[in-house]
């Protein structure tokens, strides 16, 4: 049985203040998921170093286009639900 992909939207913040714009964002992505009733409810917000941090959103395959056209975001990659143990 294939269930449908889920994908990670990803937007990059580099430099000092990275972080604190990176939680900003993702402030403004949660909202959009309450505004647009997603069925998905997963975005946040992740420190990868210092200087780069990474807002996102997961969204059904089905509807990534829409939503990338919508809200530009700077990559994509597939999302790997992690197994609870």
């Amino acid at each position: 049985m294939k269930q449908n992909r889920k994908i990670k939207l990803l937007w990059d913040f580099r430099g000092p203040d990275a972080l604190e714009i990176a939680k900003h964002h993702a402030v403004h992505l949660s909202d959009f998921i309450k505004k647009e009733k997603l069925p998905l409810d997963i975005s946040g917000f992740d420190s990868l170093s210092e200087q780069h941090a990474v807002a996102y959103l997961v969204v059904e395959e089905s509807m990534m286009i829409q939503i990338r056209d919508a809200l530009l975001p700077h990559r994509g990659e597939v999302y790997l639900e992690k197994e609870s143990s």
